[in-house]
């Protein structure tokens, strides 16, 4: 989880933060502990066998879905092809590692097919329904997830939207955004942060953690502590989305949300290597609201004060 946190917090540009987040993270949620056994093991989970391997990304082309099953991450591939789809479920362990030895069987359109191994945590299977509206994923005979399609068959390519709403991210004076953390159903930490172009940032966890950085000074405060400990940092460059890199981007639908038309997205990030599902407004391209998934790793983050945050200011 060390490492992680490491990559997640270098990639926001938050690599400063580091130490404390990691400690608050350890202390208020166990989020350094992988998972559970039993009540919090996935179906199937006893007999599996866990294999490191590549990583499972999904089939080039697909329309991809992911979810949080226990301490695993599990995604859904779904390709278009001639007279059908190609499915495939990617499943990963606590540690990073696909994981091998689960049996799911794929259903769209009255047709069933089994998930055929594909490498370490991969299952794939043919589907012959050309335009379906929902794949069942089911684990050892058990319905664990009804994934709805687009409407439109196949559905639109998104990276220009996607590159779009990160140019728009970028160029932002200030934003603020409330994210939940979580490594399982029983390990989550909440907290806010706000950023400030060109470099100035904030965070509060639910359990009294706090940061600030403004250039190269930066400021922490324990849980319950009034005082603030300061410290060098290296000058930081923000505001800056949350993925590293774009493939598979598709619309899964443009809804209305607070009376705005949104669009829903949804990509793989190879350079995480992470599942990535958002919502853009589609006056302003803003995104409005981020899911992640990979290794024991599960996000939601909700922004808000578009170029509206309170001033980042040094403590008092």
């Amino acid at each position: 989880m060390l490492q992680l946190l490491r990559r997640v917090i270098a990639r926001r540009g938050l690599l400063m933060l580091l130490t404390i987040l990691v400690t608050a993270l350890a202390v208020s949620a166990g989020l350094i502990v992988f998972g559970r056994s039993g009540a919090d093991a996935a179906p199937d989970a006893a007999s599996a066998e866990p294999a490191r391997s590549a990583f499972p990304a999904p089939p080039r082309g697909a329309v991809v879905y992911s979810r949080e099953l226990g301490y695993r991450a599990l995604a859904l591939g779904v390709v278009p092809k001639p007279g059908g789809v190609l499915v495939q479920a990617s499943v990963l362990g606590r540690q990073g590692e696909g994981v091998r030895g689960l049996q799911f069987t794929f259903t769209a359109g009255g047709h069933t097919s089994a998930g055929i191994p594909c490498g370490a945590g991969c299952y794939d299977a043919r589907l012959p329904i050309s335009k379906p509206r929902q794949i069942e994923v089911r684990l050892r005979g058990n319905l664990l997830w009804r994934v709805d399609l687009p409407a439109a068959w196949p559905p639109r390519n998104a990276a220009t939207l996607v590159a779009r709403a990160e140019r728009v991210f970028r160029s932002l004076h200030s934003v603020s955004f409330r994210e939940s953390l979580a490594s399982s159903p029983h390990e989550r930490v909440v907290s806010s942060w706000r950023v400030q172009a060109p470099d100035r940032v904030a965070y509060q966890t639910n359990d009294g953690w706090a940061g600030i950085v403004i250039g190269s000074r930066r400021w922490d405060r324990a849980p319950g502590k009034s005082r603030w400990e300061t410290s060098a940092q290296t000058r930081l460059t923000q505001p800056v989305p949350f993925w590293v890199s774009v493939t598979d981007a598709h619309v899964l639908g443009s809804v209305m949300i607070h009376g705005r038309p949104v669009w829903r997205i949804s990509f793989f990030d190879p350079g995480s290597p992470a599942w990535f599902e958002i919502t853009i407004d589609r006056p302003t391209m803003r995104t409005v609201d981020s899911r992640m998934v990979t290794t024991a790793h599960f996000m939601h983050d909700t922004y808000s004060l578009f170029n509206a945050t309170p001033a980042i200011v040094p403590p008092r």
